[in-house]
């Protein structure tokens, strides 16, 4: 289903609403948006986090689809957030268990300077023209997201920067990359904002024909038919949902209820494997105080499993 078929559809008890949006514009006044924010939600009970900094918002929220509407139109009275693009999708539960409304430096952690997407940014390519450019002998495609995102999905054909976080994408461009040699250079990432920032910033460092996906994966897996997609595998999302697959749907893939790193099946048939303690990504972190602390949780949910919950 569409995103403008979701956004008309009347609630259904069964399901939840999901919507993420984000949007590169100058706020003032910061904190006092954010308390407003944040009894807005709370009074139409949505769940998730929002991020609020000068340099704009980003979010990614759930609820009834009714109480999201009302949400965005309530938006509309700040004219920079008037008109908020959205991309909606479904879940059987809560992908969230509560409501976080923060105020950052940054929308999106990048840590380069002097940025502005508001004004400048990669040129943006609809998902018809992004397996145009992926068949280009001329153009190097990056995925923007982490080495455990990409591991998990990816367009055939794109490099993978093996970085843990999105701070390291700039070391990765300076070592591997020439503004020079290299020009054309495409991009992508989840929902589009690390791709805003990334393009900006490359764009300041010379780099002359820069392209992003417009609206990222979900935006592809949307507009895209399995048959004909260049997408392989699921795509990672930061709630607990963990992964979708084509159709937007939730996968089930299983986490480590310690770090929250997606699981394969290697993953779990390792010895630094132990449910609720710990998993081959974050056992070098382990330390006798963390260990308690997580087997004293893993104690409450088997107590709470036994009593119903």
């Amino acid at each position: 289903m569409s995103n403008k078929e979701l956004s008309s559809q009347p609630d259904n008890g069964d399901q939840v609403c999901v919507a993420t949006f984000y949007r590169f514009v100058a706020l003032k006044q910061v904190g006092e948006l954010r308390a407003r924010v944040q009894a807005k939600c709370e009074q139409l009970n949505l769940m998730g986090t929002i991020l609020l900094a000068e340099e704009g918002i980003n979010s990614t929220i759930c609820g009834s689809r009714t109480a999201l509407m009302e949400l965005f139109a309530w938006f509309n009275q700040y004219p920079q957030l008037a008109d908020l693009k959205y991309r909606l999708s479904l879940s059987e539960s809560m992908p969230f268990k509560r409501l976080k409304v923060r105020v950052r430096s940054e929308i999106v952690s990048f840590g380069q300077q002097g940025l502005n997407p508001a004004e400048q940014t990669g040129r943006h390519v609809t998902p018809r023209e992004w397996d145009e450019l992926l068949q280009r002998p001329d153009v190097r495609v990056l995925d923007t997201r982490n080495h455990y995102e990409v591991d998990l999905g990816r367009f055939a054909g794109a490099e993978d920067p093996d970085t843990s976080h999105f701070r390291a994408f700039a070391d990765y461009v300076h070592q591997q990359l020439d503004p020079e040699s290299d020009e054309h250079v495409a991009m992508y990432c989840t929902g589009g904002i690390r791709c805003e920032k990334a393009s900006a910033w490359m764009l300041q460092q010379g780099f002359k024909n820069v392209y992003q996906l417009d609206g990222g994966i979900l935006s592809y897996l949307e507009q895209v038919p399995e048959d004909e997609s260049s997408w392989q595998g699921e795509c990672f999302v930061f709630d607990d949902r963990v992964t979708l697959d084509h159709q937007l749907k939730p996968t089930r893939r299983p986490v480590c209820t310690a770090c929250r790193m997606p699981l394969n099946a290697g993953d779990m048939a390792s010895p630094d494997y132990e449910k609720h303690i710990s998993c081959p990504h974050c056992i070098k972190q382990l330390t006798p105080e963390r260990e308690q602390r997580f087997r004293e949780r893993a104690r409450q949910y088997k107590l709470r499993a036994a009593r119903g919950y």
